[in-house]
């Protein structure tokens, strides 16, 4: 039998870890493989409880992370978390509480406040035939939901800078140069916002103003979208040079974010709030 999830989290080789200290070190040193090449995983701190086949408390701070882009999970990169062949044992096991911090972490330039804690968490130690170690996340049953909290929070004003770096390279990658962009959010209720930006190009000696907009919207589901997405100008000839950047609106207004896929496999979200004012505020409940 061979498990091919990519929830796997391998730990090295059996036995599985006795003490806490132990299970620390291996998933720090698996968090360490998973971030190479967009992170050093050295600021993060784990600290652990095992009993039997239980962990009673995991905490997880990742204070001082900083990635330079998102971690890869692909072949290329070397760092897909590899399936154990030849299942030689499945043993059930719980986390009773997890907890993530980060106050806070760093994404891409932009600092990332997190607060996570999970409760009922179930998980399977995997043991090959070969002798390897892995754990692997189950789904949760009716009779033992997972619960808990999640808090993301970052810095409105940087954000926007981020967004505003990144605007900036887009546009030069069609030759205009962007040389104002002001950018205002705007809360439309618990789960959505809308962002106005309007900018002043350049592209040789032609310069005009142009206006973009759209809404972000978080559904029950923790599915992000984007509506109402438009970008304009006044003038006729910016206009046709933002032809491009339409196309590429369009393109992403079809896409759909599953931000529940980043949570756990099995946690079930039964609300969520996106607040915006000094920070721009993620709050989700599950269970």
């Amino acid at each position: 039998m061979t498990s091919s999830r990519t929830d796997l989290i391998p730990l090295g080789r059996a036995p599985r870890p006795t003490t806490g200290s132990d299970l620390a070190a291996r998933l720090h040193a698996a968090l360490a493989h998973e971030l190479a090449g967009s992170a050093d995983a050295t600021p993060v701190r784990l600290t652990a409880e095992v009993d039997g086949a239980d962990v009673p408390r995991l905490e997880i701070d990742a204070t001082g992370l900083s990635l330079s882009e998102p971690p890869q999970s692909t072949t290329g990169s070397g760092r897909r978390r590899a399936p154990v062949a030849d299942v030689l044992e499945r043993t059930p096991g719980t986390i009773a509480v997890a907890l993530l911090e980060a106050h806070p972490a760093t994404a891409v330039g932009v600092p990332v406040d997190v607060h996570a804690d999970l409760a009922g968490v179930p998980f399977a130690w995997v043991t090959g035939r070969d002798g390897s170690l892995a754990v692997e996340l189950v789904e949760p049953t009716a009779d033992a939901p997972v619960t808990g909290h999640v808090r993301v929070a970052v810095p409105r004003a940087q954000l926007l800078e981020a967004v505003r770096t990144q605007v900036a390279a887009a546009a030069a990658s069609q030759g205009v140069t962007v040389t104002r962009l002001d950018v205002d959010l705007v809360s439309r209720g618990p789960r959505a916002v809308s962002v106005v930006a309007d900018a002043k190009l350049r592209k040789g000696m032609l310069s005009a103003s142009a206006r973009a907009r759209a809404t972000a919207t978080v559904d029950d589901r923790l599915v992000l979208s984007l509506s109402q997405v438009e970008v304009a100008s006044g003038n006729p000839l910016v206009s046709a040079l933002l032809s491009v950047v339409r196309g590429r609106l369009d393109e992403i207004s079809r896409r759909r974010i599953d931000l529940a896929a980043q949570l756990p496999p099995g946690v079930r979200v039964s609300d969520v709030r996106l607040d915006v004012g000094d920070e721009i505020v993620l709050t989700v409940r599950a269970g």
